[in-house]
């Protein structure tokens, strides 16, 4: 019998033929809603206790054996009593709920699926806003360990409601948009692109004047109750507006554009491989399901490139994407690996010589080897840069110098050099017309002198970057230098309620940035490090997100549990930070805990490797936050 599972509204499951299961009673239907938003993981029977009381009683492990067992019956009634359950398994400490069969999850797949025909995509979209029953996990409202995934369910489906707009706009049926629209600002005032949407369907169907009503309420709200001024998007709506022109122009110039090169350029052209190239590279800048699909595709074109056979089309193919990068964490560390291993068979098979291809190639391994510790990436950025300036050609040295830039962080200490880095990257960029760099330049350059704290060089950096990424549409910078003046605030000790403001502001321009290596754990270690600074203790709610920042965050979490036992032996296994932007927060990180359990082998590590960062704040090389000036951790290590 296959099951399926409902959470878009109250927990519940039909069988095969779409009868209701009896689930039983409020803590079945919690176990059950439990093990379905750990997707497959398992969950400790101890953590189930605690997500279902808050004072378990004594029993409570029976307790929730008998659930899972009731469970069980219901969910299988034809299973054998001896049989395993192949549904909900019982596996180490705790228990899994196998299966694929949630109306969640399919949901999700279709949001987020790449953009189709607008037919396609109205249909797709109104059936699975019909999957919806109530508010997601409804009866698990007030419940800690559901907060999360309820919040994320419901923004895929504000995201799912402008889409369907959108595709009605794509096929005229902007009459048919606006109320849907209109109650969508209403119940979610906050959404910029429901604004915008609104106000592009109202001037499609004619009503230009409340068009730009709508655009002025949205300004008023966002200027008057949130203090941020409306996204370029919407201001270059109502430039369009009031200059009467269609702001979807360029929409049928591109549609005409790729209806005729489809027609014109043969299907197994290698031409259509290069040019799918540069698209992605365009598409990546974009941000959000831009940047996700882009890093998609990517490897398949390599992998089409690969099948040819030619080494120098393959590394055309590579080190087309020239997308400037600014974070030393990758997104997507497995296809980074990927594309490593691609390049340096492309460079094994080209033929000798310091031509483009080969530099490119080596700029390629450096970038995607972000934050690793061998030699070979910084041999590579080195050996790039190097023929780039032999080759006198300014967008292959911005490339090259962009992968250098990863490849500084070999140590503690270099924000200087980094600096020169962004330095002679906005030199070329202004010099030869490079848009992309010149942004790239000016965030490294914020980032350096947030490490420095040369505050008002950063703001001016950060001020540039914001008037770049408006006149070249490029997105993803306004999450950067939103993060930069939380930090700036932070660091120059205003009212705890105004930075805090400014972190959750911050926090949510991370959703669906489409850049999972920023977004990982950085709102707990955001909130750590104001924590950290006002002399408070690690937060200790279970259900905290340390993404990859754990193992040098649990020694702090353990001591602010009173845990110095268990603190010490965490403190023993964290492996070696690995070298990126946060190097010397996690160092910091480890001193602190070092001196809290009195590890004084640890507190000399951390300050022999904090040593030549004595003049920089930890972590505001990152642009994003800091623990505080190097020196207070150095000084307290020395006792």
């Amino acid at each position: 019998m296959d099951v399926v599972f409902g959470v878009l509204g109250p927990v519940t499951a039909w069988d095969g033929s779409g009868d209701e299961l009896p689930l039983k009673g409020p803590r079945h239907r919690a176990v059950l809603a439990r093990l379905i938003i750990a997707r497959g993981r398992v969950v400790p029977v101890s953590r189930l206790v605690d997500d279902l009381w808050d004072v378990p009683p004594a029993d409570a492990v029976g307790a929730v054996r008998t659930f899972v067992a009731a469970l069980r019956r219901a969910l299988e009634p034809e299973r054998p009593s001896r049989a395993p359950s192949r549904l909900l398994v019982t596996e180490g400490p705790g228990y899994a709920l196998r299966t694929d069969a949630v109306d969640a999850w399919r949901f999700e797949r279709v949001v987020s699926a790449p953009d189709g025909p607008p037919k396609e995509a109205l249909t797709g979209l109104d059936e699975a806003l019909g999957w919806w029953r109530g508010p997601a996990y409804a009866e698990f409202a007030d419940d800690e360990w559901a907060h999360a995934e309820r919040s994320r369910l419901n923004e895929l489906r504000l995201r799912a409601i402008e889409r369907r707009a959108e595709a009605k706009l794509d096929l005229g049926l902007a009459t048919e948009a606006v109320p849907d629209l209109d109650a969508h600002v209403a119940e979610h005032p906050w959404r910029e692109d429901a604004w915008r949407l609104l106000a592009l369907a109202l001037y499609r169907t004619g009503r230009q004047g409340d068009a730009l009503a709508v655009l002025r309420r949205a300004r008023a709200l966002l200027v008057e109750q949130l203090g941020i001024d409306p996204s370029p998007a919407l201001r270059r709506l109502e430039e369009s507006i009031l200059r009467q022109e269609d702001p979807d122009t360029t929409s049928q110039v591109w549609a005409e554009a790729a209806f005729t090169y489809d027609r014109t350029v043969a299907a197994g052209s290698r031409a259509r491989l290069e040019s799918t190239v540069g698209i992605l590279r365009n598409l990546a800048v974009t941000g959000g399901g831009g940047l996700e699909a882009a890093r998609g595709q990517r490897m398949a074109a390599i992998a089409a490139a690969e099948r040819l056979g030619e080494a120098e089309l393959t590394a055309r193919v590579i080190g087309a994407y020239d997308v400037p990068a600014i974070w030393t964490r990758s997104d997507d560390p497995p296809q980074a690996a990927e594309v490593v291993s691609a390049a340096e068979r492309a460079l094994a098979a080209l033929p000798d010589g310091p031509g483009p291809a080969r530099a490119r190639l080596l700029a390629t391994i450096a970038l995607e080897s972000r934050g690793s510790r061998g030699g070979r990436a910084r041999e590579a950025a080195a050996e790039a840069e190097r023929l780039a300036r032999n080759l006198d050609d300014p967008a292959l040295l911005a490339f090259a110098l962009n992968g250098v830039f990863m490849q500084t962080f070999h140590r503690a200490g270099l924000a200087p050099e980094r600096d020169d880095i962004g330095a002679e990257l906005i030199d070329i960029a202004v010099r030869h017309d490079l848009p992309s760099f010149l942004v790239l330049g000016h965030l490294v350059r914020m980032q350096a002198r947030s490490a420095l704290a040369d505050f008002p060089a950063a703001d001016e950096h950060a001020a540039a970057a914001d008037r770049l990424a408006e006149r070249h549409e490029r997105p993803l910078v306004g999450v950067f230098s939103t993060w930069y003046r939380a930090l700036r605030l932070a660091a120059s000790d205003q009212p705890q309620e105004e930075v805090e403001a400014a972190y959750r502001d911050a926090i949510a321009r991370l959703d669906g940035s489409g850049m999972p290596g920023l977004a990982g754990g950085l709102p707990a270690l955001a909130r750590l490090s104001l924590r950290i600074r006002e002399g408070r203790p690690a937060q200790t709610e279970p259900h905290t997100d340390w993404g990859p920042y754990e193992p040098w965050t649990r020694p702090l979490v353990l001591v602010a549990q009173q845990r110095p036992r268990e603190a010490a032996a965490a403190l023993r296994k964290a492996p070696e930070p690995p070298r990126d932007l946060l190097f010397e927060a996690m160092w910091c990180l480890l001193a602190q805990a070092a001196m809290a359990v009195d590890d004084k082998e640890m507190m000399a590590r951390a300050r022999d490797t904090l040593a030549p960062a004595a003049g920089e704040l930890a972590g505001a090389g990152s642009g994003l936050l800091t623990f505080g000036p190097v020196t207070h951790y150095l000084r307290r290590a020395d006792g």
